[in-house]
C-alpha cells in the first residue's frame, strides 16, 4: 500500500511550472494534430518520444499523455466539420456530428464532442486512480477464449447496426479480417499474402489503410461531386440562433445515461489489452442506438450518437494505463509508446511500480486530471478557430488535407510505400462506398484482426483443438450465445421492416423518403 504522504507529494508535483507547461503544450499539440487529417496523436507521440530524453520522467510522460488526450478531442473536429475523421475512432463521431453541422449547428456538435470526451476521460481517470489494481486482475482473468468470444459479439453487433444489411456488414468485416492477415503469421512467424513485396512483411500499416479509406476516399468523392456541380463546398451554415451555438445543461444532462454507458464501455475495453478506442467508440454507438427509443434519428444529427462515441473513445485513454501500470502490458499503440517512454527513463511498469515509483505514478495521475481541465479550456477556445477554418476555399481545404495525409502517412510508415498503400485503399474505399459496404466495419475488423487471430490461436491451443470444450468457459459461452441471438434479432428486424415497406407499396430498393419526399 502506497503511503498517503507519497500520494499527496505526487499530486503536488504536478503544479510546478515546468510540469504544467508540458501538460499544456501536450494538450495543445494533441488537439492540433488530431484536428488535421493525416497526422493524429499516435504519430505525434512517436515523433516526440526522442525529444523527451532530456526531461525528467514526470513532465516527459505527462507531455505524451497530454498529446494523447488532446488528440482524441481534436480528432472529432474534422469529423464533424468535414466528415473526414482526424483519427480512426472519430469515424463514429462523424455519423451524427457531420449531419448536425450540415444543419447549421457546427458549434453545438463540436462542443458536445468536447464535453463528452472530457466526461468519459475523467470517468476513466477516476477509475484508474481508485480501482486500477482490481480492474487489472479482472482483465487478467479474461483469457484468449473469452477475448475471442467478446470480439465475435462485437462483430455481430457492429455488422448488424452499421451496415445497410447484415450480409454486407458481415462481408465488410470478413474483408477487414482478410487484409489484417497480410504479413507474418503471429504463431509461426511465416510470411503470407505479401506476393513478393517484403515491405508487407510487418503487415499493412493502420495509418495507410485508415486514412486512405476514411480520409482520402471521402476527399476524392467530394471532389468528384464538385466537378459534377453537386458539391456544396465546405462552408458550414449557421442558423444564427444562440441556442444552436452551445450545448445547454439540459441537453448535456439528457445524455447522462449515454455518457455513463460510453464511459463504462470505454473503461472496460480499455482495461483489456488489444481492444482499443476504435472498438469502444463503435460498440458504444451501436449499443446506444439499440437502446434508443428513436433509433431512426441516429445518423441524422442525434446528440446521443456524438456523446456515445466521444465518451467511449476518450475513456480508453485512462483505462489503457490500468494493465500498463499494474501488469506492464500495453493495451494499445499509444500505451506501447508510453511504456517505451517509461523504459527510456529507466523504469519498468509492472506490479512493483507503485512501490518503487509511487510518487511518480500519482504525479502522473494528477497530470492526467489536470490535462482534462486544460483540454476543456483549450477546446473551448480552439473550436471556434476550427469552425472558421472550414470557411476557407474548397481548393485550399482539399489540397491542404491531401498534402497533410500524404506527409503524415509517409512519416508514419517511413517511406512512399505506405503512401502507395494509402492510395490503393482510397480507391478500394470508393468502390466499397459505391456498392453500399460499410467502411467503418472494414476498419474496425482490420484493426482488431491481429489480436483476434492471436487470441484464436491461443484459444484453440487451450481447448486442445476441440471447440466443444468451450463449455469450460461460461463467459465465452454467454457471449457467443448473445452473438447468435443478436444475428437472429437483426435478421428478423430487417425482414419485418422489408415487409412493412412492401405493404406500403414501396418498390424494392426504394425508401419511403424516396417515394414520399
Amino acid at each position: 500500500m502506497v503511503d498517503f504522504s507519497i500520494i499527496l507529494a505526487g499530486f503536488v508535483d504536478v503544479f510546478t511550472p515546468i510540469n504544467l507547461a508540458f501538460v499544456v503544450f501536450g494538450v495543445v499539440l494533441g488537439q492540433f494534430v488530431g484536428a488535421v487529417p493525416g497526422i493524429g496523436p499516435v504519430m505525434a507521440m512517436a515523433i516526440a518520444i526522442p525529444f523527451t530524453f532530456g526531461l525528467d520522467p514526470l513532465p516527459a510522460i505527462a507531455f505524451l499523455v497530454g498529446v494523447n488526450k488532446g488528440g482524441l478531442v481534436g480528432g472529432a473536429v474534422p469529423a464533424v466539420l468535414m466528415n473526414t475523421p482526424g483519427t480512426p475512432d472519430a469515424a463514429a463521431t462523424a455519423m451524427d456530428g457531420y449531419p448536425l453541422a450540415q444543419q447549421g449547428k457546427p458549434l453545438k456538435a463540436t462542443k458536445m464532442a468536447l464535453f463528452s470526451s472530457i466526461t468519459g476521460d475523467t470517468f476513466s481517470d477516476i477509475v484508474l486512480i481508485t480501482v486500477s489494481a482490481p480492474l487489472a486482475i479482472l482483465a487478467l482473468k479474461m483469457g484468449p477464449v473469452e477475448v475471442v468470444a467478446l470480439m465475435v459479439f462485437a462483430f455481430s453487433i457492429i455488422s448488424g447496426l452499421m451496415g445497410e444489411s447484415l450480409t454486407k456488414g458481415v462481408i465488410a468485416a470478413a474483408l477487414g479480417l482478410l487484409f489484417s492477415f497480410v504479413g507474418t503469421d503471429p504463431e509461426h512467424f511465416t510470411p503470407r499474402l505479401i506476393f513478393g513485396y517484403w515491405d508487407l512483411f510487418d503487415g499493412l500499416a493502420l495509418p495507410s489503410v485508415a486514412i486512405g479509406m476514411l480520409a482520402i476516399s471521402e476527399i476524392l468523392r467530394r471532389m468528384s461531386e464538385t466537378r459534377r456541380g453537386e458539391g456544396k463546398g465546405l462552408l458550414v451554415a449557421d442558423t444564427g440562433k444562440p441556442e444552436d451555438r452551445r450545448v445547454s445543461f439540459a441537453e448535456y444532462w439528457a445524455c447522462r445515461f449515454t455518457l455513463l454507458r460510453g464511459a463504462t464501455i470505454g473503461t472496460i475495453l480499455g482495461a483489456l489489452p488489444g481492444i482499443g478506442s476504435t472498438a469502444a467508440a463503435f460498440m458504444s454507438y451501436a449499443m446506444t442506438k439499440a437502446a434508443s427509443k428513436e433509433p431512426e434519428t441516429f445518423g441524422k444529427g442525434n446528440l446521443h450518437g456524438i456523446a456515445a462515441t466521444e465518451s467511449a473513445n476518450s475513456a480508453v485513454v485512462g483505462a489503457n494505463l490500468i494493465p500498463l501500470l499494474t501488469l506492464g502490458i500495453p493495451g494499445s499503440v499509444t500505451a506501447a509508446l508510453i511504456i517505451s517512454a517509461f523504459m527510456i527513463h529507466g523504469m519498468q511498469p509492472g506490479p512493483l511500480l507503485f512501490e518503487n515509483q509511487g510518487r511518480l505514478v500519482y504525479g502522473l495521475f494528477g497530470a492526467m486530471i489536470m490535462a482534462n481541465f486544460i483540454n476543456l479550456w483549450v477546446g473551448q477556445a480552439g473550436l471556434r478557430l476550427w469552425v472558421k477554418v472550414v470557411s476557407a476555399p474548397e481548393a485550399v481545404i482539399f489540397a491542404s488535407a491531401l498534402l497533410l495525409c500524404f506527409v503524415g502517412v509517409s512519416m508514419a510508415t517511413n517511406g512512399l510505400f505506405g503512401v502507395t498503400v494509402m492510395l490503393i485503399f482510397a480507391v478500394f474505399g470508393l468502390l466499397m462506398h459505391s456498392f453500399g459496404y460499410s467502411l467503418v466495419i472494414f476498419i474496425i475488423a482490420f484493426f482488431l484482426g491481429p489480436q483476434f487471430e492471436k487470441s484464436l490461436a491461443q484459444a484453440i491451443a487451450l481447448l486442445n483443438g476441440n471447440l466443444l470444450n468451450i463449455y469450460t468457459s461460461p463467459v465465452a459461452v454467454a457471449l457467443l450465445a448473445l452473438s447468435v441471438m443478436s444475428v437472429f434479432w437483426f435478421l428478423s428486424k430487417r425482414s419485418n421492416t422489408a415487409a412493412d415497406t412492401t405493404n406500403l407499396g414501396v418498390p424494392d430498393g426504394e425508401t419511403l423518403d424516396q417515394k414520399h419526399p
